[in-house]
């Protein structure tokens, strides 16, 4: 009897899979709960119809749970954002996020991976590290804060091959 009380109130575990125009709406919405400036719907559709954009998004259940995107160029691929919902963060479902898509990635013919990261941003910037990218070079005064000051951009790199 409790085995079936705890399967009926588990939460169920996040499937990462490719993001469909379906989810602009979903990821619009995250976006903007995430980040200080977010992707209207209309430009997440934008972005998801891009042939070189290539999307991933994590579910549970019915719940739309992270997503991450990048765009794809010749060999070299850059991650446009990549966001979890609060009620996933800190369950290690970015680094799902990205080890997935960096494998996918590579099956793409993709041999280097950048991005630009908020050096304020520790919990990125520590997934990022992690996930064995480095530091090429910075953007001071890139990132608009709420004090009307600005924060410096880490650009990060890795290579794949």
């Amino acid at each position: 009897m409790i085995d079936l009380i705890r399967r009926l109130f588990a939460r169920a575990e996040p499937v990462v899979s490719e993001a469909r125009i379906r989810d602009a709406s979903a990821i619009a919405a995250l976006h903007g709960d995430s980040f200080r400036r977010g992707w209207t719907e209309q430009e997440v559709e934008a972005l998801l119809a891009d042939r070189s954009v290539i999307t991933h998004r994590a579910t549970a259940g019915s719940a739309f749970a992270g997503f991450i995107m990048s765009r794809l160029a010749a060999d070299e691929a850059e991650i446009l954002s990549v966001a979890v919902a609060s009620a996933w963060r800190g369950r290690a479902l970015a680094r799902s996020m990205l080890g997935l898509h960096l494998r996918w990635l590579a099956g793409l013919g993709a041999h280097t991976i950048f991005l630009e990261v908020e050096e304020n941003n520790v919990p990125a910037v520590r997934l990022y590290a992690r996930a064995g990218f480095r530091e090429v070079s910075r953007r001071p005064n890139y990132y608009p804060q709420p004090d009307g000051k600005a924060a410096t951009a880490l650009v990060l790199r890795r290579d794949l091959s």
